[in-house]
């Protein structure tokens, strides 16, 4: 089985790029995206319409902004637009699918970057995310997290760690929610497999930053131990162009 996600920074902008022929040449079980930034009705019926996928939306309140996508080859046994927190929902950023030994959750965290009240509002969403999934954990299921974390975990995770330790992504108190998800059963699937490897997942459209690599590990997959024991790959797709993010996929066995 295989799920990618993939930040697209606007759907629409994303099939402009060429993301449909992508799609159908990657053909995953499970598409996971993130800041679609548009209604369903408003993307192209090439996409919306693909043969052979289950396809669930939840975009934002706010017309242009934010929002998820989940297209699946496989039918869930369930599926949750959020996670049941009034304060979370408007903003278009969880889709839950359940399958057979898991529940995967696509989730698009909020950016803390524009003030102390929007960082706040994101330690809150990571706070109340991990709620949620410790009450699915504590009832013996396993989950799996993807998407754009908008936390580079550790000094490893991005080009320039020393010079952004002030700023929204990589600030301490951050970087600490990942821990306390691994520290409540989650393993950074890539970083598991990948002890020592350097790759990013996002690049900043200034300065040429891709071109030069400079870039950052946002787009993680964290996963139950139980999951782990199934995962055989991880594969950060820093070849394809789209988006100020790339696909990011997990293979699992079966």
């Amino acid at each position: 089985m295989k799920i990618t996600t993939w930040n697209v920074n606007g759907i629409r902008a994303a099939i402009n790029k060429g993301f449909i022929d992508w799609f159908a040449d990657a053909s995953p079980d499970v598409l996971c995206l993130q800041e679609i930034k548009a209604y369903k009705e408003q993307v192209d019926e090439g996409l919306t319409e693909t043969p052979g996928y289950y396809q669930y939306w939840n975009s934002a309140e706010r017309a242009g902004y934010s929002g998820v996508a989940t297209l699946s080859k496989i039918l869930p046994i369930d599926t949750t637009s959020g996670f049941g927190v009034a304060a979370f929902t408007g903003e278009g950023r969880v889709i839950i699918t359940k399958y057979p030994g898991f529940y995967l959750f696509n989730v698009y965290f909020p950016n803390g970057q524009r003030d102390q009240e929007r960082l706040d509002y994101k330690l809150g969403f990571y706070a109340a995310l991990l709620k949620h999934c410790d009450a699915l954990i504590a009832a013996g299921n396993e989950v799996v997290i993807t998407g754009d974390f908008n936390t580079a975990h550790d000094e490893i995770d991005l080009a320039n760690p020393k010079s952004n330790q002030k700023n929204s992504g990589f600030l301490p108190i951050e970087r600490e929610w990942i821990d306390r998800y691994l520290e409540h059963g989650f393993v950074d699937a890539f970083r598991q497999l990948y002890r020592e490897k350097v790759q990013y997942s996002w690049w900043t459209y200034r300065f040429g930053a891709r071109s030069r690599n400079v870039g950052w590990r946002l787009d993680y997959y964290l996963v139950t131990r139980g999951v782990m024991e199934k995962v055989r790959d991880v594969i950060i797709h820093d070849d394809v162009m789209g988006s100020d993010h790339c696909p990011v996929s997990l293979v699992l066995e079966g």
